[in-house]
């Protein structure tokens, strides 16, 4: 199937070449993508982005006639410009800096820019991450249909005939109803004109010619090729299965959380909510905020509501328990989780949300990430040496013991803004969900 795209292309563009490009650089555009989103804000994601790559990676192979038998690259020894102790002139015009290609006599070639859409900058970003583990529990839903072969049929559309099958029933029903071949008709024929020619006898000769006026009239009623010898391939629409799934995503907004804690909490979740409804279709994902007491809400609420107070985690996990065992049973659905939180918790809460983690929601969940957000500089020489000795909270220490080798648990820290982007990659990345 051959499928002409006649879309109009922008003024002095051409959307096939575009697309040809990516295509052939598609390596150094995805390292230049991942070198770059360490450095994006999420709401960056609705400009694109411009990415660099090498010029070098942008050139077509072409043949064309080469001046003094074409150019070759050789290593001699010495030279004949140059002697030991002198010194090389710098090139002019700035042409050896990073991003450019320098010549001997200054000119320089800069790095080949150019701007991806959002919808090309996440694809690009997105195209090996994926849910860990994700299996097919129960099918309910079907995302689409797909053809699958089911023999034949007697009635079709053209483009759906068989024609092998149909010329072999054609053959297997001449051959039962003694249809002549073409070799006896011509046989008949050769015969027939020998007597003629030769003036024999008048009684063979008419009973050639009614054997053949027979052999004719049977050819006639017996047709080469019949309606009853058509077949047609037969398709039947079969749905394809599709995996249900479920992510928690659990913010504590608590008054220990300052407003960057609360921005890098928000960033991280925004990116699992626009990667979730981009590369999954059936994928419910439940709200959960939590101060000293947990609650579902909506997406609106999650993300912009003022609400603040003590802090008690296990409280996020008895609502994410009593959400899964009203709305989502193990058995049918993937169940996954997203947390983040400062750390801080009330000190006789850690136990119990350390039995919860491991003996209720851990069994049920595929897979459970944690965020742990801190401040980017924490000020004073408490601060200081804090970061030196890579102080744990609380939190971190309690949830470190369930994540024992071979849970469905991982734990990253994030600091600042730019550390977003690669710990998202780093937690569902399809190598880290292989693994």
């Amino acid at each position: 199937m051959n499928i002409i795209d006649r879309r109009l292309n922008p003024k002095g563009k051409s959307l096939a070449n575009r697309q040809r490009f990516l295509r052939r650089a598609k390596e150094q555009i995805v390292k230049a993508v991942r070198d770059s989103s360490g450095k994006r804000n999420i709401q960056d994601l609705e400009n694109g982005e411009k990415i660099s790559i090498a010029a070098g990676g942008v050139r077509e192979p072409t043949f064309h006639k080469a001046a003094n038998g074409g150019v070759r690259e050789h290593i001699v020894p010495g030279n004949k410009e140059y002697v030991e102790g002198d010194r090389i002139p710098r090139p002019d015009g700035g042409g050896g800096g990073r991003g450019s290609k320098a010549s001997a006599d200054g000119d320089g070639e800069d790095d080949f820019r150019f701007i991806l859409s959002r919808d090309e900058f996440l694809d690009i970003f997105m195209e090996d991450l994926e849910l860990p583990d994700l299996v097919k529990q129960k099918i309910k839903k079907t995302e689409s249909f797909s053809l699958q072969r089911a023999g034949y049929s007697s009635s079709g559309t053209p483009s759906n005939l068989n024609l092998v099958r149909t010329m072999r029933n054609s053959l297997s029903r001449r051959i039962a109803l003694k249809r002549p071949r073409p070799a006896e008709l011509d046989e008949l024929r050769r015969r027939i004109e020998e007597i003629e020619e030769k003036g024999g006898e008048i009684e063979e000769l008419q009973e050639l010619r009614e054997r053949l006026e027979h052999v004719l009239r049977r050819t006639r009623l017996i047709p080469y090729l019949d309606p009853v010898d058509v077949r047609y391939n037969r398709f039947e629409r079969v749905p394809k299965p599709v995996a249900q799934a479920v992510m928690f995503c659990l913010m504590d907004v608590s008054g220990s959380m300052t407003e960057h804690m609360k921005d890098l909490a928000k960033r991280f979740f925004m990116l699992l909510y626009m990667f979730l409804k981009r590369r999954y279709s059936h994928v419910d994902v439940v709200f959960i905020r939590h101060t000293h007491e947990a609650k579902e809400v909506d997406e609106e609420t999650f993300f912009y509501s003022t609400e603040t107070g003590g802090t008690i985690v296990s409280t996020a996990l008895e609502e994410m328990q009593r959400v899964i065992r009203d709305r989502y049973p193990p058995d049918d659905w993937n169940i996954y989780a997203a947390q983040a939180s400062d750390g801080d918790n009330m000190s006789n809460d850690n136990a119990k949300s350390a039995s919860l983690l491991e003996n209720a929601i851990l069994p049920m969940c595929q897979y459970f990430a944690y965020i742990e957000v801190a401040q980017e500089h924490d000020g004073g020489l408490g601060g200081a040496l804090g970061a030196a000795f890579g102080r744990e909270t609380d939190l971190w220490r309690t949830y470190k013991l369930v994540a024992k080798p071979g849970a469905p648990m991982a734990m990253r820290r994030v600091k600042n803004r730019r550390e977003i982007f690669p710990v998202f990659r780093e937690l569902f990345s399809r190598e880290n969900a292989t693994a």
